[in-house]
């Protein structure tokens, strides 16, 4: 028997012998942030859909932050989160998925902006309010007794309540600008619209990612306006101004305009999905989230 017979013998009795071992090419570790008001168990079907469509993954819904503690203040989350995420990181060199829910989009922005030796593959932000929020969803009316939005700018641009809500940190008053720069101790900074000695490091930490992923739709009746799941937000007339439109595009404030140049920004717009079901959606994860998970 030649060499080369028998290497074609041996060859799928090898393939056969490493598929029986679990040699296989390992996913990536997808690690789960969920939103305001919510917790780790939000992510039940989610993680079902991951583990399914590819199995043996790693899924981490991080334990932190739950429920009443979410409206803790951006920055504090940020920071407990990090701790989580970066021993998490450590321990995945050949690198991790970040999916992040709603208020997690934000969360994650913010630790994948300041944490410098990350290594997230993937940020998947989730109907999310990355460019901020002007509208008061009903669940969250009990800690803003101001029910109108044109007045929660008096609650949330003071110092105090910047220190105390997490909301009033990414509250974007198209009206109220300049009391949004001078107040507001999160967003602005994370946009680059409030200048910062940090802003260059905080660029390039984000631009480690390889794939930005945007996902949201005009049914969610909760982000407001919706299209700030992809960037967008109202102007002073009320008129949402999309993404590449907004001055922290052009001035590639935080590196947005960069990833788009690449081409790894991906956007995934999807009717008919209210906030709150974004992430049990089978429809949305085989649309505009499996084929990030590789």
């Amino acid at each position: 028997m030649s060499m080369k017979t028998f290497s074609f013998i041996l060859t799928p009795a090898l393939l056969m012998l490493l598929l029986a071992a679990g040699w296989t090419s390992a996913y990536k570790p997808v690690i789960l942030v969920h939103g305001v008001l919510s917790g780790p168990r939000s992510f039940k079907m989610l993680t079902g859909f991951i583990k399914k469509a590819h199995p043996g993954t790693e899924v981490t819904a991080v334990d932190l932050f739950n429920y009443g503690n979410s409206t803790k203040p951006m920055w504090k989350q940020v920071e407990g989160f990090g701790k989580v995420i970066q021993k998490i990181m450590e321990k995945s060199p050949e690198g991790v998925h970040l999916l992040c829910f709603s208020q997690g989009g934000l969360i994650c922005r913010g630790l994948l902006s300041t944490l410098p030796n990350h290594n997230v593959h993937s940020f998947i932000a989730l109907s999310s309010p990355l460019a901020g929020q002007f509208g008061v969803p009903d669940v969250l009316l009990r800690y803003f007794p101001l029910s109108a939005r044109e007045l929660v700018y008096l609650l949330c641009y003071t110092k105090d309540l910047q220190e105390s809500i997490s909301m009033c940190n990414y509250w974007n008053d198209p009206h109220r600008r300049r009391r949004y720069l001078k107040y507001s101790n999160f967003l602005p900074l994370l946009n680059g619209e409030k200048p910062h000695s940090k802003m260059a490091a905080w660029r390039k930490n984000f631009l480690r990612i390889k794939k930005l992923v945007l996902i949201g739709g005009p049914d969610d009746n909760v982000i407001t306006p919706w299209q700030s799941s992809f960037f967008g937000f109202y102007n002073h007339n009320e008129v949402v101004v999309e993404m590449k439109e907004q001055t922290f595009y052009k001035k590639n404030t935080f590196g947005l305009k960069t990833l788009d140049t690449r081409g790894d920004i991906s956007v995934c717009s999807q009717p008919g999905v209210k906030h709150v079901k974004w992430h049990s959606n089978k429809k949305v994860f085989d649309k505009c989230i499996k084929k990030w998970l590789d």
